[in-house]
Protein backbone atom coordinates (compact mmCIF):
# COMPACT_ATOMS: atom_id res chain seq x y z
CA UNK A 1 0.00 0.00 0.00
CA UNK A 2 1.33 3.37 -0.75
CA UNK A 3 1.32 5.91 1.62
CA UNK A 4 2.19 9.77 1.05
CA UNK A 5 4.07 11.28 3.52
CA UNK A 6 4.38 15.17 4.00
CA UNK A 7 7.48 16.39 6.57
CA UNK A 8 6.76 19.13 8.87
CA UNK A 9 10.41 19.51 9.93
CA UNK A 10 13.94 18.54 8.59
CA UNK A 11 16.72 18.20 11.43
CA UNK A 12 18.26 14.97 12.64
CA UNK A 13 15.38 12.95 14.05
CA UNK A 14 13.34 13.49 10.42
CA UNK A 15 16.86 12.98 8.61
CA UNK A 16 17.75 9.18 10.47
CA UNK A 17 14.22 8.46 9.94
CA UNK A 18 14.29 9.05 6.00
CA UNK A 19 17.59 6.87 5.95
CA UNK A 20 16.07 4.58 8.31
CA UNK A 21 12.93 3.80 5.51
CA UNK A 22 15.13 3.12 3.25
CA UNK A 23 17.35 0.40 4.80
CA UNK A 24 14.29 -1.36 5.77
CA UNK A 25 12.36 -1.05 2.91
CA UNK A 26 12.55 -5.12 2.19
CA UNK A 27 10.90 -5.23 5.73
CA UNK A 28 8.46 -2.68 5.04
CA UNK A 29 7.11 -3.84 1.74
CA UNK A 30 6.39 -7.46 4.10
CA UNK A 31 4.33 -5.47 5.48
CA UNK A 32 2.90 -4.07 2.23
CA UNK A 33 3.54 -0.39 3.30
CA UNK A 34 5.41 1.96 0.39
CA UNK A 35 6.42 5.00 1.94
CA UNK A 36 6.60 7.74 -0.54
CA UNK A 37 8.08 11.19 1.06
CA UNK A 38 5.79 14.06 -1.38
CA UNK A 39 7.11 16.95 0.58
CA UNK A 40 9.38 18.50 3.05
CA UNK A 41 8.69 21.84 5.05
CA UNK A 42 11.45 23.50 7.09
CA UNK A 43 11.69 26.27 8.58
CA UNK A 44 15.49 27.44 7.34
CA UNK A 45 15.93 25.85 4.20
CA UNK A 46 12.52 26.30 2.65
CA UNK A 47 9.65 23.87 1.64
CA UNK A 48 9.06 21.86 -1.48
CA UNK A 49 6.77 19.16 -3.00
CA UNK A 50 6.64 16.99 -5.78
CA UNK A 51 3.53 14.65 -6.01
CA UNK A 52 6.02 11.92 -7.66
CA UNK A 53 8.72 12.12 -4.58
CA UNK A 54 11.04 13.41 -3.56
CA UNK A 55 14.54 11.88 -2.62
CA UNK A 56 14.60 12.43 1.06
CA UNK A 57 17.91 11.06 1.46
CA UNK A 58 19.89 13.23 -1.29
CA UNK A 59 18.37 16.09 0.56
CA UNK A 60 19.35 14.92 3.94
CA UNK A 61 22.57 14.54 2.77
CA UNK A 62 22.87 18.21 1.05
CA UNK A 63 21.81 19.29 4.40
CA UNK A 64 24.65 17.26 6.63
CA UNK A 65 27.06 18.43 4.24
CA UNK A 66 26.08 21.93 4.71
CA UNK A 67 24.29 22.93 1.29
CA UNK A 68 20.90 23.86 0.46
CA UNK A 69 18.35 21.46 -0.61
CA UNK A 70 18.38 21.10 -4.17
CA UNK A 71 15.38 21.71 -6.53
CA UNK A 72 16.49 18.90 -9.10
CA UNK A 73 13.86 19.99 -11.48
CA UNK A 74 10.73 17.42 -10.08
CA UNK A 75 9.70 19.04 -7.26
CA UNK A 76 8.10 22.86 -6.90
CA UNK A 77 8.44 25.22 -4.04
CA UNK A 78 5.77 25.45 -1.36
CA UNK A 79 5.11 28.37 1.15
CA UNK A 80 4.76 26.50 4.25
CA UNK A 81 3.95 23.27 6.43
CA UNK A 82 0.43 24.38 5.61
CA UNK A 83 0.26 24.86 2.05
CA UNK A 84 2.59 21.36 1.91
CA UNK A 85 -0.56 20.07 3.77
CA UNK A 86 -3.00 21.48 1.41
CA UNK A 87 -0.61 19.65 -1.63
CA UNK A 88 -0.48 16.45 -0.14
CA UNK A 89 -4.01 16.35 0.53
CA UNK A 90 -5.31 17.11 -3.31
CA UNK A 91 -3.55 13.92 -4.61
CA UNK A 92 -6.06 12.18 -3.29
CA UNK A 93 -4.43 9.42 -2.06
CA UNK A 94 -3.65 7.79 1.73
CA UNK A 95 -1.32 10.39 3.27
CA UNK A 96 0.21 11.10 6.85
CA UNK A 97 1.91 14.11 8.07
CA UNK A 98 5.38 13.62 9.65
CA UNK A 99 5.94 16.37 12.16
CA UNK A 100 9.38 16.58 14.01
CA UNK A 101 9.81 20.11 14.30
CA UNK A 102 11.39 21.54 17.50
CA UNK A 103 9.55 21.35 20.98
CA UNK A 104 8.12 24.64 22.39
CA UNK A 105 7.54 24.63 25.95
CA UNK A 106 5.43 27.25 25.86
CA UNK A 107 2.48 26.51 23.93
CA UNK A 108 3.34 23.38 22.06
CA UNK A 109 3.37 25.54 18.72
CA UNK A 110 3.61 25.32 15.83
CA UNK A 111 3.07 21.79 16.34
CA UNK A 112 -0.45 22.05 17.36
CA UNK A 113 -1.53 23.44 14.76
CA UNK A 114 0.57 21.11 11.87
CA UNK A 115 -1.40 18.23 13.53
CA UNK A 116 -4.71 19.98 13.48
CA UNK A 117 -4.21 21.51 10.03
CA UNK A 118 -3.05 17.79 8.83
CA UNK A 119 -6.21 16.43 10.16
CA UNK A 120 -9.03 18.68 8.96
CA UNK A 121 -7.26 18.07 5.25
CA UNK A 122 -7.69 14.27 6.08
CA UNK A 123 -4.34 13.53 6.66
CA UNK A 124 -2.69 10.93 9.30
CA UNK A 125 -0.15 12.15 11.82
CA UNK A 126 2.80 10.88 13.48
CA UNK A 127 5.07 12.70 15.45
CA UNK A 128 8.21 12.72 17.87
CA UNK A 129 7.46 16.23 19.19
CA UNK A 130 6.65 16.12 22.92
CA UNK A 131 4.52 19.17 22.40
CA UNK A 132 0.91 18.28 20.95
CA UNK A 133 0.69 15.07 23.48
CA UNK A 134 1.47 17.54 26.18
CA UNK A 135 -0.55 20.52 25.62
CA UNK A 136 -3.77 18.96 23.75
CA UNK A 137 -4.05 15.13 23.61
CA UNK A 138 -7.18 15.51 24.54
CA UNK A 139 -8.64 17.24 21.69
CA UNK A 140 -6.42 16.25 19.37
CA UNK A 141 -7.26 11.90 19.73
CA UNK A 142 -11.25 13.28 19.95
CA UNK A 143 -10.85 15.35 16.43
CA UNK A 144 -8.87 12.12 15.29
CA UNK A 145 -11.20 9.67 16.08
CA UNK A 146 -13.79 11.69 14.94
CA UNK A 147 -12.27 12.03 11.73
CA UNK A 148 -11.82 8.46 11.31
CA UNK A 149 -7.36 9.27 11.17
CA UNK A 150 -4.97 7.83 13.11
CA UNK A 151 -2.67 10.36 15.74
CA UNK A 152 0.27 8.52 17.30
CA UNK A 153 3.29 9.99 19.07
CA UNK A 154 5.31 7.39 20.18
CA UNK A 155 8.68 8.78 19.70
CA UNK A 156 7.78 11.46 22.65
CA UNK A 157 8.51 9.64 25.22
CA UNK A 158 11.11 6.83 25.61
CA UNK A 159 12.22 6.88 21.83
CA UNK A 160 10.98 4.20 20.45
CA UNK A 161 10.48 2.02 22.91
CA UNK A 162 7.04 1.38 23.29
CA UNK A 163 4.49 2.81 25.83
CA UNK A 164 1.70 4.57 24.45
CA UNK A 165 1.22 1.25 21.97
CA UNK A 166 2.21 -1.12 24.79
CA UNK A 167 -1.37 0.47 26.72
CA UNK A 168 -3.07 0.86 23.38
CA UNK A 169 -2.97 -1.80 21.60
CA UNK A 170 -2.23 -5.08 24.19
CA UNK A 171 -3.91 -3.96 27.55
CA UNK A 172 -7.66 -3.98 27.16
CA UNK A 173 -9.68 -3.52 29.47
CA UNK A 174 -6.55 -2.16 31.97
CA UNK A 175 -6.70 0.74 33.85
CA UNK A 176 -3.48 2.88 34.24
CA UNK A 177 -3.61 4.66 37.65
CA UNK A 178 -0.38 6.24 37.92
CA UNK A 179 3.09 6.18 36.83
CA UNK A 180 6.57 7.05 37.78
CA UNK A 181 9.69 7.12 35.56
CA UNK A 182 13.16 8.88 34.82
CA UNK A 183 12.75 9.83 31.41
CA UNK A 184 15.31 12.42 30.79
CA UNK A 185 18.97 11.35 29.53
CA UNK A 186 20.67 14.31 29.81
CA UNK A 187 20.02 15.03 33.72
CA UNK A 188 20.19 11.51 34.41
CA UNK A 189 24.24 11.16 32.47
CA UNK A 190 24.92 14.03 34.66
CA UNK A 191 23.59 12.81 37.85
CA UNK A 192 25.85 9.40 37.47
CA UNK A 193 28.79 11.35 36.14
CA UNK A 194 28.93 13.52 39.75
CA UNK A 195 28.50 10.19 41.62
CA UNK A 196 31.77 8.92 39.62
CA UNK A 197 33.96 12.32 40.69
CA UNK A 198 33.05 15.05 37.94
CA UNK A 199 31.81 18.34 38.29
CA UNK A 200 28.73 19.70 36.88
CA UNK A 201 30.14 21.78 34.44
CA UNK A 202 32.31 19.33 33.27
CA UNK A 203 29.69 16.71 32.77
CA UNK A 204 27.40 18.61 30.53
CA UNK A 205 30.70 20.32 28.50
CA UNK A 206 31.49 16.37 27.84
CA UNK A 207 27.71 15.35 26.88
CA UNK A 208 27.39 18.21 24.50
CA UNK A 209 30.85 17.31 22.68
CA UNK A 210 29.51 13.79 22.85
CA UNK A 211 26.09 15.07 21.05
CA UNK A 212 23.98 13.46 24.52
CA UNK A 213 22.86 17.10 25.44
CA UNK A 214 21.60 20.29 23.33
CA UNK A 215 23.90 23.28 23.02
CA UNK A 216 21.32 25.10 24.85
CA UNK A 217 20.41 22.56 27.95
CA UNK A 218 17.92 24.80 29.92
CA UNK A 219 15.11 22.66 28.76
CA UNK A 220 16.66 19.75 30.20
CA UNK A 221 18.22 21.61 33.63
CA UNK A 222 15.36 22.99 34.47
CA UNK A 223 12.92 19.75 34.43
CA UNK A 224 10.88 21.47 31.48
CA UNK A 225 11.99 18.31 29.06
CA UNK A 226 10.61 15.90 32.01
CA UNK A 227 7.91 17.78 33.00
CA UNK A 228 6.66 17.80 29.42
CA UNK A 229 7.09 14.02 29.00
CA UNK A 230 5.03 13.41 32.35
CA UNK A 231 2.36 16.08 31.18
CA UNK A 232 2.05 14.01 27.93
CA UNK A 233 1.95 10.59 29.51
CA UNK A 234 -0.82 12.00 31.85
CA UNK A 235 -2.66 13.16 29.22
CA UNK A 236 -2.76 9.84 27.66
CA UNK A 237 -2.83 7.34 30.33
CA UNK A 238 -4.63 9.34 32.94
CA UNK A 239 -6.47 11.81 30.80
CA UNK A 240 -5.28 14.29 32.88
CA UNK A 241 -6.03 17.47 30.34
CA UNK A 242 -3.14 19.03 31.83
CA UNK A 243 0.20 21.25 30.16
CA UNK A 244 3.80 21.22 31.52
CA UNK A 245 3.34 24.03 33.21
CA UNK A 246 0.63 22.11 35.22
CA UNK A 247 3.38 19.70 36.78
CA UNK A 248 5.08 20.81 39.73
CA UNK A 249 8.81 20.74 38.43
CA UNK A 250 12.16 20.79 40.24
CA UNK A 251 15.18 20.51 38.28
CA UNK A 252 18.91 20.43 38.38
CA UNK A 253 19.11 24.34 38.13
CA UNK A 254 19.60 26.76 36.05
CA UNK A 255 22.83 26.61 33.48
CA UNK A 256 25.26 25.80 36.22
CA UNK A 257 23.76 27.84 38.18
CA UNK A 258 23.42 26.39 41.81
CA UNK A 259 24.48 22.81 40.74
CA UNK A 260 26.73 22.40 43.63
CA UNK A 261 24.05 21.95 45.59
CA UNK A 262 22.87 19.35 43.34
CA UNK A 263 26.50 17.48 43.87
CA UNK A 264 26.29 17.67 47.49
CA UNK A 265 23.00 16.47 47.69
CA UNK A 266 24.15 13.52 45.46
CA UNK A 267 27.80 12.99 47.43
CA UNK A 268 25.17 13.01 50.75
CA UNK A 269 22.90 10.46 48.96
CA UNK A 270 25.85 8.06 48.02
CA UNK A 271 27.34 8.24 51.49
CA UNK A 272 23.73 6.89 52.77
CA UNK A 273 23.60 4.04 50.40
CA UNK A 274 21.06 5.92 47.94
CA UNK A 275 21.11 7.15 44.51
CA UNK A 276 19.43 10.76 43.16
CA UNK A 277 17.51 10.52 40.55
CA UNK A 278 15.26 13.10 38.70
CA UNK A 279 11.65 11.06 39.10
CA UNK A 280 8.49 12.27 37.00
CA UNK A 281 5.42 10.82 38.30
CA UNK A 282 1.41 11.51 38.12
CA UNK A 283 -0.81 9.98 40.34
CA UNK A 284 -4.84 10.07 40.83
CA UNK A 285 -5.94 12.33 43.77
CA UNK A 286 -9.55 12.41 44.54
CA UNK A 287 -11.21 14.05 41.13
CA UNK A 288 -8.60 15.66 39.45
CA UNK A 289 -4.35 14.23 39.01
CA UNK A 290 -1.47 15.49 40.27
CA UNK A 291 2.32 15.44 38.37
CA UNK A 292 5.38 16.13 39.63
CA UNK A 293 8.77 15.88 38.84
CA UNK A 294 11.15 16.06 41.67
CA UNK A 295 14.75 14.85 42.96
CA UNK A 296 14.21 12.23 44.79
CA UNK A 297 16.82 9.67 46.87
CA UNK A 298 16.16 5.77 45.50
CA UNK A 299 17.05 2.31 46.17
CA UNK A 300 20.35 1.60 44.15
CA UNK A 301 19.03 -2.49 43.86
CA UNK A 302 15.28 -0.86 42.17
CA UNK A 303 14.54 -0.49 39.16
CA UNK A 304 15.08 3.43 38.97
CA UNK A 305 18.75 3.13 41.20
CA UNK A 306 20.22 0.79 39.05
CA UNK A 307 19.90 2.78 35.84
CA UNK A 308 23.17 3.87 34.38
CA UNK A 309 23.74 7.51 32.74
CA UNK A 310 21.94 6.68 29.41
CA UNK A 311 19.17 4.94 30.34
CA UNK A 312 15.42 5.29 30.97
CA UNK A 313 12.55 3.59 33.09
CA UNK A 314 8.56 3.72 34.02
CA UNK A 315 6.77 2.00 35.73
CA UNK A 316 3.20 1.56 34.76
CA UNK A 317 0.47 1.19 37.88
CA UNK A 318 -2.34 -0.87 36.91
CA UNK A 319 -5.09 -2.00 38.19
CA UNK A 320 -5.57 -5.75 37.06
CA UNK A 321 -1.72 -6.38 36.37
CA UNK A 322 0.02 -3.96 39.06
CA UNK A 323 3.08 -2.58 38.23
CA UNK A 324 4.69 -3.01 35.11
CA UNK A 325 8.13 -1.40 34.81
CA UNK A 326 9.22 -0.36 30.90
CA UNK A 327 13.16 0.27 30.71
CA UNK A 328 15.39 1.69 28.23
CA UNK A 329 19.39 0.82 28.46
CA UNK A 330 20.32 3.73 25.98
CA UNK A 331 18.56 5.90 23.46
CA UNK A 332 19.36 7.14 20.24
CA UNK A 333 18.28 9.11 17.75
CA UNK A 334 17.58 6.03 15.66
CA UNK A 335 15.49 5.04 18.25
CA UNK A 336 13.58 7.99 18.41
CA UNK A 337 13.50 7.61 14.38
CA UNK A 338 12.40 4.01 14.80
CA UNK A 339 9.15 5.28 16.85
CA UNK A 340 7.99 7.31 13.74
CA UNK A 341 7.95 3.93 11.65
CA UNK A 342 6.43 2.10 13.58
CA UNK A 343 3.38 4.59 14.23
CA UNK A 344 3.09 4.73 10.24
CA UNK A 345 3.28 0.81 10.45
CA UNK A 346 0.40 1.07 12.49
CA UNK A 347 -1.06 3.75 10.32
CA UNK A 348 -0.93 1.57 7.72
CA UNK A 349 -2.30 -1.33 9.49
CA UNK A 350 -5.53 0.85 10.62
CA UNK A 351 -6.10 1.27 6.71
CA UNK A 352 -5.88 -2.16 5.59
CA UNK A 353 -8.37 -3.44 8.23
CA UNK A 354 -5.47 -5.52 9.94
CA UNK A 355 -5.94 -3.75 13.69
Amino acid sequence: MKLNLALAGFGNVARRFVRLLRERETELAALDLEPVIVGISTRRHGAMFSPRGIDAVEQADRLDRGEAMLDDGVASPVKDTFALIGRTAELWQPAALVETTVLDITAGQPAIDHVRAAMQAGLHVVTANKGPAAFAARELLREAEDRGLSFFFEGAVMDGIPVFNLVRETLPAVRVTGFEGVLNTTTNEMLVAIERGETAAAALARMQAEGIAEADPSLDLEGWDAAAKTSALANVLLDAGMTPRDVDREGLGRVLEGMEAVEARVRDAASRGTRLKLMAAARREGGRVVAEVRLREVDPAGPFGSLGGAANALRLDTDLLGPIVITQLEGSLTATAYALVTDLVAVARRLQGRS
